[in-house]
C-alpha cells in the first residue's frame, strides 16, 4: 500500500511553523504560559520562563516556591488577589514583583483564569505572564522627570516672586513713602521731581527685564541669532557684566531650537552672575556640520560638576533635560578658581 501523506505532513509543518512563531513572538515579547494545579501544586510553564524568572530550565516548580519569590512589600496584594477569585469571577489581572535567586527585582503582569469544582472550590489557573520591567523602569523615569519639571517651576515662580518683592516691590514701596513726604511738603516737588521720574523709569526698566526673561519676544521678531544678542546686551547692562557675543550662522535657526538654547543661556548667565564672580563672559552661536553649537565660557570661581549634580538645584538638569528635547547634547567643564565652559550642540 503507498498512501499520499502531503496533506498531513503539511499540516505538521504549518503546526510546527505556527508554533515557532509563537514562541518567537513569546520570547520577543518576555512572556510565558503557566498553569497551576491546585492538587500537586505544579506549575507547568513554557520555556520563556526560564530567563524570566531566573530558575533553570526544566525544573519543576510549585505554587510555594513561586509565592515565595513575590516581592516582601507585593505579597499582601497577590495573596488578596487570588483570595477574590470566584466563580463569578474567575479571571486574574495583577501587576507585581518578584525577586530572583540572584537578587535582581523583576516587574511581572499576571493575567490568568481560574477553574473550579463543583464545591466551588479551585483546582487550577491557567494563563500568561509577562516581564515588565522595561515599562516599569520607563515609567519611573517618566515619573522622575515629571516631579524635576514641577520642581523647576514651582523655583522659577519662586524666582520671580523673589524679584518682585525683594527689588521691585521695595522700589515701588519707597517710591510711595517718598510721594507721600511730597505730599507734605509741596514746596520740594520742583526739586524732586527729576528724581523720582528718574526711580519709575528704573522700575519700569526691571519690570521689562523680567518680562523678556519669561517671554523674549525679539526672538519672535528679530530671529534667534538676533535676539539672544539683544538679550546678552540687556542682561550685561543689568548685571553690570560684558558679555562679549560672537556668531557665525549661515542658516535661519528654527524657533524651538532658538528658544532651547536662549533658556539654556539664561540659567547659564544667572548662575554665572550669581555664583563665578566673572566681570566678563564669552558666548558664541555657531554653525558647524548642520549643527549648531552654543559656547558659554567665563573664567570666574567655577565649581564641581559632581557635587551640583547631587545637590538640590534643578539648573544644570534643567539645562540638560532642555537639550536633550531638540535631540541636542551639553558638555560642562569647570573648574576652582579657573572657570567654567558649557558646550551645546543641536543638530539642525
Amino acid at each position: 500500500m503507498i498512501e499520499d501523506i502531503t496533506p498531513r505532513k503539511e499540516a505538521e509543518d504549518a503546526g510546527k511553523e505556527s508554533e515557532e512563531r509563537l514562541r518567537l513572538a513569546a520570547q520577543a515579547g518576555r512572556m510565558f504560559a503557566y498553569s497551576w494545579d491546585a492538587a500537586t501544586d505544579v506549575v507547568e510553564r513554557s520555556g520563556e520562563s526560564a530567563e524570566i524568572l531566573g530558575v533553570k530550565n526544566g525544573e519543576v516548580t510549585t505554587g510555594a516556591a513561586i509565592s515565595a519569590m513575590v516581592h516582601p512589600d507585593d505579597k499582601e496584594k497577590v495573596e488578596a488577589a487570588l483570595a477574590k477569585l470566584t466563580v463569578e469571577n474567575s479571571d486574574l489581572q495583577i501587576s507585581y514583583r518578584i525577586v530572583r535567586p540572584d537578587g535582581t527585582i523583576t516587574w511581572l503582569e499576571r493575567n490568568g483564569r481560574a477553574y473550579f469544582d463543583q464545591n466551588e472550590k479551585v483546582t487550577r489557573v491557567v494563563g500568561m505572564i509577562v516581564d515588565i520591567t522595561e515599562r516599569k523602569q520607563a515609567e519611573e523615569a517618566l515619573s522622575r522627570v515629571n516631579r524635576r519639571l514641577v520642581e523647576a517651576q514651582e523655583q522659577e515662580r519662586a524666582r520671580i516672586a523673589r524679584e518682585l518683592h525683594d527689588n521691585i516691590g521695595q522700589q515701588v514701596a519707597m517710591l510711595a513713602i517718598e510721594l507721600g513726604q511730597l505730599r507734605d511738603n509741596p514746596a520740594e516737588i520742583q526739586n524732586r521731581v527729576k528724581e523720582l521720574l528718574d526711580r519709575v523709569v528704573e522700575i519700569s526698566d526691571d519690570i521689562q527685564a523680567l518680562s523678556h526673561e519669561l517671554h523674549s519676544s525679539k526672538l519672535e521678531y528679530l530671529g534667534v541669532v538676533p535676539g539672544i544678542r539683544s538679550w546678552c546686551t540687556e542682561f550685561g547692562e543689568h548685571q553690570s557684566m560684558e558679555i562679549a557675543f560672537r556668531s557665525d550662522v549661515s542658516h535661519p535657526v528654527p524657533s524651538g531650537i532658538g528658544l532651547c538654547l536662549l533658556r539654556i543661556l539664561q540659567e547659564a548667565l544667572h548662575n554665572a552672575a550669581k555664583y563665578s564672580g566673572a566681570k566678563r563672559i564669552e558666548v558664541e552661536i555657531a554653525e558647524r556640520s548642520n549643527e549648531i553649537h552654543l559656547k558659554i565660557k567665563d573664567s570666574g570661581r567655577g565649581f564641581d560638576i559632581e557635587a551640583a549634580k547631587r545637590g538640590s538645584g534643578l539648573g544644570l538638569t534643567s539645562m540638560q533635560e532642555r537639550a536633550r528635547l531638540v535631540g541636542g547634547t551639553i558638555s560642562l567643564e569647570s573648574k576652582p578658581m579657573i572657570g567654567t565652559s558649557i558646550h551645546v550642540r543641536v543638530p539642525l
